[in-house]
């Protein structure tokens, strides 16, 4: 009774002390809004220059925002066609990408049966006007405002194509375009499946499950799937929650949501029938992995159902939601983290330049899977094989930033009406590409002369008398530096062969091309036609 009495005694000696400092919070707040809106307003009427008073709001907000985590951002009105494509797979528009390339964007990527694909666009064409303004100057997010519309309302272009004496015009009816989730689905071995998930937008897991099914009623002695998240950046958590239950029987826990406001905490189970719980899978991530990727790849892996390959995850275990600001204006703020069913948090919790900063595993804590499997968290997924990573560097980097090889394969699809199937073309024209590279006087500086001519201003500044040392190394490597073109030869062949063939079979060809000698994918198929090895990984005795 005495010990009742004391909690009620502190309670009511601590309220008014939680009164007052709540009241001063919300007093600081009216005061710092106040002050806000007076310097917005005195700016935008006194600055010396004409200001832009929604760019002048909109670095003010990215600004605020930028402190918290990379995340949290504002959308303007313009803003929200993009968001709906991230979410629903579909907008209102022409059905291509663009990149600024000189003076004018220029069309880098046409989805197949969209209105840019109908109306008789190609990969390379230069847009040079819309609806009679000028597009010089404008950047990809500007082109994209002058593209969108209603559907069945007409934008008449002007487009400059290589190969053509005269500027074309080209009459595109937009409509709503609808970007598939799972771009290809087939056999990449005897009885192995493989399907390739681009992002999490609506039916994803469905879409996915369908393309199971399909190779299994073709192939009635599927003995494996491969899922390919490498690239993929997230999505819908449900979908990311459907994707499990393809696997996993009804009931699993799959995630939790927890964050600063209990009542908006969340936990996910799964609710239908598995389509297989027993197919042997192997999931492959890359450090582009992220978000509900990293949902579906930790949950498989915490319930030891999946065998993990690749590289460790991005670290993306923050949920987002949409506020309304008014104006048709959001913020998408960070309001809680992802938990799997181990317990870990799979979000990297340090970060530079926006991007997410590696974690040494001796500073991440420990968790188990359901076999016991040792899992951790705070920076992503990391797979139960991890695999070296295939980049492009130096030379390849170069070709693909100065858009030679972009540049190259539009002069090629120019010469060849047609090409042979995905599986069948073979790039034989590297004389050609060689030639091509001199005639645009392509140049690039390696790793090892942006060190040297860093050690050589430091030398300078301290007097060493070792310059001509320097010179000698830098010649040795810029003669060296000739024969980098031929000894990338083969990753330089695979960039040009999955550009070449995407002018002609799209994004699915991308994608089918791709898989041509994959590394990736080949130790994936050794793992799944090893079945003693992949119980033992699963169990944790490998």
């Amino acid at each position: 009774m005495k010990h009742k009495l004391n909690l009620l005694l502190t309670l009511l000696l601590l309220s008014p002390c939680a009164l007052l400092y709540s009241q001063g919070k919300y007093f600081d707040i009216s005061k710092n809004l106040e002050i806000f809106a007076n310097a917005y307003k005195e700016v935008n009427h006194s600055y010396v220059d004409e200001l832009d008073p929604g760019k002048v709001m909109r670095l003010g907000l990215d600004a605020m925002l930028e402190g918290l985590d990379p995340y949290t951002n504002y959308i303007s009105e313009t803003d929200i066609e993009g968001y709906r494509i991230q979410t629903d797979g579909k907008y209102n528009g022409i059905g291509a990408d663009g990149l600024r390339i000189g003076d004018y964007v220029t069309i880098t990527e046409i989805f197949e049966d969209s209105p840019a694909h109908k109306a008789g666009l190609k990969v390379g064409d230069e847009i040079i006007a819309v609806d009679g303004q000028s597009a010089k100057g404008k950047t990809e997010g500007e082109m994209l405002e002058f593209l969108r519309g209603f559907p069945g309302t007409k934008a008449d272009l002007l487009v400059r194509r290589p190969g053509e004496s005269k500027d074309l015009k080209i009459v595109l009816l937009r409509d709503e375009v609808d970007i598939p989730n799972v771009p290809h689905h087939g056999l990449v071995a005897e009885n192995i499946g493989y399907v390739n998930l681009t992002t999490y937008t609506r039916d994803a897991a469905r879409n996915v499950g369908n393309a199971i099914q399909d190779m299994k009623t073709k192939n009635p002695g599927l003995k494996g799937v491969i899922l390919d998240l490498r690239g993929n950046g997230g999505g819908l958590l449900n979908e990311a929650v459907n994707l499990v239950n393809l696997f996993v029987p009804r009931g699993e826990f799959v995630v939790s949501t927890k964050g600063k406001v209990p009542e908006w905490d969340n936990s996910f189970k799964t609710i239908n029938n598995p389509m297989d719980e027993d197919i042997p899978l192997v999931v492959l991530l890359d450090k582009m992995s992220a978000s509900a990727s990293e949902v579906t790849s930790g949950a498989l892996q915490d319930l030891d159902r999946a065998v993990l390959m690749g590289q460790r995850s991005y670290g993306k275990g923050l949920v987002q939601n949409m506020k309304d600001l008014g104006y048709n204006a959001r913020v998408k703020l960070t309001t809680a983290k992802y938990y799997i069913p181990s317990g870990r948090c799979i979000q990297a919790v340090r970060y530079k330049n926006g991007e997410p900063v590696d974690i040494p595993e001796s500073e991440r804590a420990a968790f188990k899977t359901r076999n016991g499997r040792p899992v951790l968290d705070g920076g992503g997924v990391k797979p139960d094989i991890l695999l070296p990573h295939d980049t492009a560097s130096g030379v390849v980097k170069a070709l693909l930033a100065q858009h030679i090889i972009f540049d190259y394969a539009t002069r090629f699809a120019l010469k060849h009406s047609s090409i042979d199937s995905v599986e069948l073309f073979s790039f034989a024209e590297w004389d050609g590409f060689m030639g091509f590279v001199q005639e645009k006087k392509f140049e690039y500086e390696s790793a090892s002369e942006k060190k040297i001519k860093e050690l050589r201003s430091i030398v300078a500044s301290e007097n060493y008398p070792v310059l001509a040392d320097i010179q000698s190394l830098e010649d040795k490597i810029r003669a060296d530096k000739k024969n980098d073109l031929i000894r990338n030869k083969a990753r330089i062949m695979h960039e040009i062969e999955q550009e070449i063939v995407g002018r002609y079979y799209f994004q699915r060809g991308k994608v089918r091309k791709s898989l041509k000698n994959d590394p990736e994918v080949e130790a994936a198929v050794k793992l799944l036609n090893d079945p003693g090895r992949y119980k033992a990984i699963l169990s944790g005795n490998s």
